[in-house]
């Protein structure tokens, strides 16, 4: 419930940042790490101007395909998912990847914000990080040589 808290102040501070504008504007994932956190997640999440759609490998094929279908036509704007989206489904064109869990192995991380950013597009990834999550964040920083900043 901290990590809600977290995310729902964060997002609130953002209301007069172009941040803000990039999430109500344009497609924006959020991944948990399962799938019945992502429902979790999904139910509490109380954006007025936002609409918010959950997707995860329990959900039937017809299911997964309507969600994605009204993502891709932007009637979702924010899909709240698990790893499914890294694994082989296309979705192209998101600007912002928000890591409400970090990925439990470091090669999914790169999945994850690998949605990111694509045809020369600008992307941001944000992950929320726990206390017993740092070893796992040192582990990616490591394992992809690159510098993750952080925030407090």
């Amino acid at each position: 419930m901290d990590l809600l808290r977290r995310l729902l102040k964060w997002l609130t501070a953002l209301e007069d940042c172009d941040l803000c504008d990039t999430l109500t504007v344009t497609p924006s994932v959020i991944f948990c790490n399962i799938c019945r956190k992502a429902e979790w997640l999904a139910d509490k999440m109380p954006f007025n101007n936002f609409t918010v759609t959950v997707i995860h490998g329990d959900m039937v094929q017809k299911e997964r395909e309507e969600i994605m279908r009204n993502f891709c036509s932007s009637e979702s704007r924010v899909l709240i998912t698990t790893d499914l989206l890294t694994r082989g489904m296309d979705v192209q064109q998101v600007p912002m990847a928000i890591n409400y869990e970090l990925p439990n192995n470091r090669e999914l991380y790169i999945h994850c914000i690998g949605r990111l950013g694509r045809f020369g597009r600008k992307g941001v990834a944000i992950n929320f990080v726990k206390n017993e999550d740092t070893r796992i964040l040192r582990d990616i920083k490591q394992y992809y040589s690159t510098q993750i900043d952080e925030t407090k």
